[in-house]
């Protein structure tokens, strides 16, 4: 009889496991192939500036694509082949706060290896799903505060210097970064951040998404592939939600899905009422001030999520190639109750 019993213990011990088994959690172990992380920002501020343009020559001939687009675009001081461009980047790489900043830098990111490291399984996971897709090269910056991840084809370029926790003083004193933004900032987002770009990269969809549907079940698949990409990270942290806002979404998903419906929001192409549901902010317009924003973004991530579960056969690059946001609705099934 004690053996009957363990045996029927067993078996539940064993179905339940398979029941919770994350269908993303797949065999990497395989791969071989690895995403390449530039430390540009070392090499950068290595540069002893002796002769400032045979110096930083050197240096765009090793990545020029990357170059350019930071020095035209994330810092926006112009190209090498302009006059005073040696002297405006001396005075960068000079200036009092980005001295500071890159003492900051380095000491936050004393450990980056573990960033690295995560920053390469993640996109293991991302050839696994995608192994005709060409993988991009990773570069680290300082960009004196502006954009924490940018993208350009096969290149991701990461501000270390919006990664420096929430604390940091800087951030308190940044007219153009609200508080609700600075939670995020600090070294663990850092990661998800980066899949989520390469998601929005990738796969971005300008014209098909014109209604607050086709908006937030094409930012659900976003997040479906961060999920993808990091099958092992909190929900919280792909997000950026803290563990109560979290748990106010999965309580209040009933009211806030019916909200939509009686409204008649879903199908609004009204930009304001899409951008109030997908937008950052202290909280998501139109539901209780203690709702976190983007949750529209979060409702579709359970509707992918819903019909990710329900059709197993799906691979996540015929999901990410599926525009039919209406479909995707429907067939998911999804109503929380």
């Amino acid at each position: 009889m004690k053996h009957k019993t363990y045996f029927i213990i067993l078996l539940s011990v064993i179905f339940f496991a398979s029941c919770s088994r994350n269908p993303l959690k797949v065999d990497i172990s395989g791969i071989e192939t690895e995403v390449e992380v530039v430390r540009f920002d070392q090499d950068l501020f290595e540069l002893p500036l002796q002769d400032t343009l045979a110096e930083l020559t050197a240096l765009r001939n090793k990545n020029p694509e990357f170059f350019d687009l930071f020095t035209w675009k994330v810092i926006g001081v112009g190209g090498i082949e302009e006059e005073h461009f040696p002297e405006i980047m001396g005075e960068f790489l000079t200036d009092t706060m980005i001295v500071n900043v890159k003492t900051l830098v380095e000491k936050e990111s004393s450990d980056f290896e573990k960033t690295e490291e995560e920053l390469i399984t993640a996109f293991k996971y991302f050839h696994y799903h995608f192994p005709d897709k060409e993988l991009p090269t990773i570069f680290t910056t300082i960009s004196g505060f502006n954009q924490s991840v940018f993208t350009a084809e096969e290149i991701i370029g990461i501000s270390l210097d919006k990664y420096l926790g929430r604390d940091c003083s800087y951030y308190q004193k940044l007219s153009n970064v609200p508080l609700y933004k600075v939670k995020n900032m600090h070294k663990k987002k850092l990661v998800s951040d980066v899949a989520y770009a390469w998601g929005l990269t990738e796969f971005d969809d300008p014209h098909g998404t014109t209604t607050v549907l086709d908006n937030i079940v094409h930012q659900g698949k976003l997040m479906y592939f961060v999920d993808a990409m990091l099958p092992e990270m909190h929900d919280s942290l792909k997000i950026g939600y803290t563990s109560e806002q979290l748990q106010w979404c999965k309580s209040n998903e009933p009211q806030m899905w019916n909200f939509l419906i009686e409204n008649e929001m879903l199908y609004s192409n009204k930009r304001m009422d899409i951008l109030r549901y997908i937008n950052d902010g202290p909280y998501t317009t139109g539901f209780p001030t203690e709702s976190p924003a983007r949750a529209g973004i979060w409702i579709g991530w359970q509707i992918v999520r819903k019909y990710m579960d329900k059709f197993e056969e799906v691979t996540l690059a015929q999901l990410m190639a599926n525009t039919n946001y209406q479909e995707i609705l429907n067939d998911s099934g999804y109503y929380p109750e």
